[in-house]
């Protein structure tokens, strides 16, 4: 039986997978980028809607296609049934919006697992759970971990009151993990954000309470001036006014009194301290009050 036909029937359907370019075309497939520098052609451009689209079809089929063509010349692995290529690594250098960010420091559990070879091992976030035959979250909302505190019967311990709510002690006991978790997360903070500033956590602690005292202080009429001072409070820096002796030298009084003179005759010059409009208004404004 001769099938030549048909294959030549099915074949004319499908596009060649060779694509010919008079540039060679560039790759960076560490991107899965390609660089075409071939002209485009401007009357195809300038032609009605339906054959530019049709164009630019085929100028997006073509380079498709190439990038596929230099995919599969890559050597690949097989894993689970399915074929990857191992990308090589990129070229071309791409300018960063941003610094690169710099790598977190350890936490006291890191320090410690590291220490003593503690791998971590990655485990599903839910169980099976065999009293309701079906999947369950370890912690959270309906998580597995919660079932101890409903329970419908709780042994009493024999060192406890008998009189005690053993609910409310599972609740409390709860919060208090709760709490401390928190408290460690936030010491991991600080400690964090003590070592981008190069500082020690407990002298960034000790600055920050420092500035919320002296906010405080500044909430006060008198800015704290008459506040009770705390065991080892710093003294709050600050400007101070310089008020000139009662008794002084004759001297320095004259031409200080001589200068406001000057500065008031000087009229309407940029010195002026005396506003001879404003005084010339308020003057005829009492008289027409004195009038009434």
């Amino acid at each position: 039986m001769d099938v030549s036909g048909i294959l030549e029937s099915q074949k004319s359907k499908f596009k060649s997978i060779q694509v010919n370019r008079l540039i060679p075309v560039e790759f960076d497939l560490g991107l899965l980028a390609s660089f075409d520098i071939n002209m485009t052609d401007e009357a195809k451009f300038r032609s009605d809607k339906a054959t530019r689209e049709a164009y630019l079809k085929e100028l997006s089929r073509e380079g498709a296609q190439l990038m596929i063509n230099e995919l599969f010349s890559l050597p690949t692995t097989v894993d689970d049934d399915s074929y990857y290529a191992s990308l090589p690594k990129p070229i071309t250098v791409l300018p960063r919006e941003k610094p690169i960010p710099k790598e977190k420091p350890m936490t006291r559990w890191e320090k410690f697992a590291k220490f003593k070879g503690i791998q971590k091992r990655k485990s599903s976030g839910k169980v099976f759970d065999e009293t309701s035959g079906e999947w369950r979250r370890k912690y959270g909302f309906k998580g597995v971990n919660n079932d101890d505190q409903k329970p419908w019967l709780i042994e009493v311990p024999g060192n406890a009151n008998q009189y005690e709510d053993q609910y409310k002690v599972r609740r409390e006991e709860k919060k208090e993990r709760i709490e401390k978790n928190n408290r460690r997360s936030q010491r991991n903070y600080e400690e964090r954000v003590a070592a981008e500033k190069g500082m020690k956590p407990h002298e960034m602690r000790k600055r920050e309470l420092q500035k919320a005292l002296v906010l405080s202080k500044q909430s006060t009429a008198s800015l704290g001036k008459f506040d009770a001072k705390l065991k080892g409070e710093p003294k709050i820096k600050g400007i101070k006014r310089k008020f000139e002796p009662l008794v002084g030298s004759v001297d320095k009084e004259k031409t200080k009194n001589m200068a406001i003179l000057n500065k008031v005759n000087k009229g309407d010059s940029k010195a002026t301290v005396l506003n001879v409009r404003k005084a010339q208004r308020a003057l005829n404004n009492a008289k027409r009050a004195a009038k009434k």
